[in-house]
Formats: C-alpha cells, sequence, structure tokens
C-alpha cells in the first residue's frame, strides 16, 4: 500500500511541475536567448534521468511484489537418523528332518493297524503288527527253559561256593544260563522287528498299506509316513557375495504368501562351502510352527538381515536426482523468518544401501536438514519457493 501511495506522490509531483516547466520553457523560447534555452534543457535532461531512476526502482518494487504472490509452491520434510537394517531378498523351501516313510524290518502279514491319517503319535508308540509266523511260541520255550538253566546255574553256584562238586559242573551250568539269555535276548529282537513303532513323535500323514497286506523290507513296501511339524527350518541359498554379511545369529524375516504370515526368527548356521555352480552357500533358518500351518515343501520369501546402521538418514528415492557428471543431488530448503518462503540449496549427496524406496544418504546431508518433497523436479538452486504445510 506504501508503494502504490509513493507512486501515485511521483506522479502528481511530475504533474504539476510539467504544468510550471510548460510556462517556463515557452517564455524562453518566446525570449529567445539561446544560452538560457540550453542551460535549461540541461537542467530537464537532469532531472529526467533522475526521474527514470527512481521510475525503475518503483518498477523493481512492484515485479518483486508481483513475483512473491506466484512462487512455486512445494512441501518439504526434515531428514531424521534412525536404525537402519538393510535386508537381502531371496527364497527358501520349508523341510524338516523329522519326516519319513516307515518301512517293515521283517517280511509278513500286517495283521495290525493301530493307528489313523492325521493322528499324533509318541516316540516308541506302537502303530502296527506284522506276524511272526510262530516267533511267538519259540520264544515261550526258550523263556521256559531259560528258567530251567537259570535254576541250575543258581543251584551249582550255591554249591561251590561251599566247595562242593566239581569246578566243571559250575562252569557248564553258567555257560549254559548265559548262552541261553543270549539266544533269548536275539529272539526279543527278532520278534521286535514284527512291531512297528514310531521313532519320533509327529503326526500320521499317511497310512499306506492296509490291514491284511503282506509286507517285507526294501523299497515298495513302506507302510506309513510320520511328520514332525515343530522341528521345521528353511534351506536357503545365498549368493557368496554375502558370504560375510550372513553369519549365525543375523535377523531373519520369513513370509509365507500363501499364509500372508510373517515370522522372525534368526540364521542358525550357514554351509562351509561353496556351490560350484551357481557360487551359493546353504543357510538354515529356523521356522516355529506352533499353529501347525506350515507343511514341508512349501515356499516363502525370507529377508535376511546382512546390514545394520545405527543412526541412518534415510529419505525417498523419488527426491534424488542426477546431474550430467553423475554427482547426486536433493534440493534443501531455508526457511525465512516468518517462515512462508524458502530459498532452494542444491546438496550433493553420497548414498548407501536402498530398502523399500528409500535409500541410506551416508554424506551431504544433516540430521534435521530439510528436503523438498514434491516440486523437487521443478526448482532451482537458489530460487525463492513457498513452503506448504503439511
Amino acid at each position: 500500500m506504501q508503494k502504490l501511495l509513493l507512486v501515485a506522490t511521483v506522479v502528481s509531483l511530475i504533474s504539476a511541475c510539467s504544468s510550471k516547466e510548460v510556462d517556463s520553457v515557452e517564455a524562453l523560447v518566446a525570449d529567445g536567448n539561446m544560452e538560457d534555452i540550453r542551460a535549461k534543457r540541461k537542467e530537464l535532461s537532469s532531472r529526467q534521468k533522475q526521474l527514470e531512476k527512481e521510475i525503475s526502482l518503483l518498477d523493481s518494487a512492484i515485479d518483486s511484489k508481483k513475483e512473491n504472490t506466484n512462487l512455486p509452491l512445494v512441501t518439504a520434510f526434515e531428514a531424521h537418523a534412525n536404525e537402519f537394517y538393510h535386508y537381502v531378498e531371496l527364497q527358501g523351501d520349508v523341510t524338516t528332518k523329522q519326516n519319513v516313510l516307515i518301512y517293515p524290518e521283517a517280511s509278513g502279514l500286517l495283521v495290525d493297524v493301530r493307528v489313523e491319517e492325521g493322528e499324533r503319535v509318541k516316540k516308541g508308540q506302537l502303530l502296527g503288527i506284522i506276524d511272526d509266523g510262530g516267533l511267538r511260541s519259540q520264544l515261550i520255550q526258550m523263556e521256559a527253559q531259560l528258567a530251567l538253566a537259570k535254576t541250575t546255574f543258581e543251584r551249582q553256584k550255591r554249591l561251590w561256593d561251599q566247595k562242593v562238586g566239581s569246578e566243571i559242573q559250575f562252569l557248564e551250568a553258567k555257560t549254559n544260563y548265559e548262552s541261553q539269555k543270549n539266544a533269548v535276548d536275539q529272539m526279543r529282537s527278532q520278534l521286535d522287528k514284527f512291531r512297528v513303532k514310531a521313532p519320533f513323535s509327529g503326526i500320521i500323514d499317511d497310512v499306506i498299506k492296509e490291514q491284511g497286506t503282506v509286507v517285507s523290507p526294501g523299497p515298495g513296501s513302506e507302510i506309513f509316513r510320520i511328520i514332525n511339524l515343530t522341528d521345521m527350518y528353511l534351506e536357503v541359498l545365498v549368493p557368496e557375495t554375502y558370504l560375510t554379511s550372513v553369519v549365525p545369529g543375523k535377523r531373519v524375516k520369513v513370509h509365507f504368501p500363501i499364509l500372508n504370515d510373517t515370522i522372525d526368527t534368526k540364521v542358525k548356521e550357514t554351509g562351509n562351502f561353496i556351490n560350484p555352480n551357481n557360487r551359493s552357500f546353504n543357510v538354515r533358518v529356523p521356522v516355529p510352527n506352533k499353529e501347525g500351518k506350515i507343511k514341508p515343501n512349501l515356499t516363502a520369501k525370507v529377508l535376511i538381515n546382512d546390514y545394520y546402521q545405527e543412526e541412518a538418514i534415510l529419505i525417498p528415492q523419488s527426491v534424488i536426482s542426477e546431474n550430467a557428471e553423475g554427482d547426486q543431488y536433493v534440493y534443501a530448503v531455508a526457511e525465512d523468518d516468518k517462515g512462508q518462503t524458502a530459498t532452494v540449496k542444491r546438496r550433493i549427496i553420497e548414498t548407501g544401501k536402498t530398502q523399500n524406496g528409500k535409500v541410506e544418504i551416508t554424506s551431504g546431508i544433516s540430521d534435521g536438514t530439510r528436503i523438498i518433497l514434491e516440486g523437487a523436479r521443478s526448482v532451482k538452486d537458489g530460487q525463492l519457493v513457498k513452503i506448504l504445510k503439511n
């Protein structure tokens, strides 16, 4: 408003002076004195230059006011240092060491199946019985003979302790008893092969042979499949470039797309062999499975932490530009006293790891620096902009 009043005042003064000057100039022309006319012309020319300079200053003030009303609009954010975990994304398959087919150890007729599919069993639990072909009766006879041999040995021992009888009788009784005992133990071990038991606690996933089937040891005669879903892990092939950064104890995020579930775990162990075919090493990651939803051979997306920084500045990758020399830069802003406008300052930066669309800044930006977010592609270094409040 003050500038407009100044312009109006200058215009009125010019008008008033112009009317007086016209009378004075006309009088000088009428008088015809050339020296006076030249002097007056010089005076008016000097005053003209001064007026043009003042008008130019007023025009600049008007243009400046007009420019401030049409400043580029941008948004900005403050860059802050935070913990940064970088993850390498790989793929793995769920497996378990306790996923086995149970084969018979003896030939015969499967006379009894004690479990059903989906049933939970404990280690050593009886799953099925195979006909022993009369070995049980033989064992009963052998046990009777063992009892007689034991009694004979004990009597001979008592007599021998009393110095009664011959040493050879005592030794024969002892040998007969021990021989009969070993024979009974062998028969019991043989009979135990006709009783199919669970090798570990788990779930009967499949009953392959039905009761009444003739089975025998060897491929194709499996009777049950038993699986333990609690002790599971992921086998992941990791490129050799991560050999020093992916070590036991590193954080791991495992995502199962089919289950829409993510779990947190850690690297348990890493392989000591680099596969020459794909230049990778094996990493084993345990998979907790409390709810039993995770199954063997299920595919998972595995994120293994290979880099950590306690205080890292991360900014969106979209605000970073690159010049012809290959330098990366961003535009920072510093607000004026009123917080309405700011001057753009280009900052050359160096970057580190990238994760989820954000880039780690290793130099060029400090904690608290305000970076232009929206509008970064349409501003220039040193330009005045207006910051929209988020």
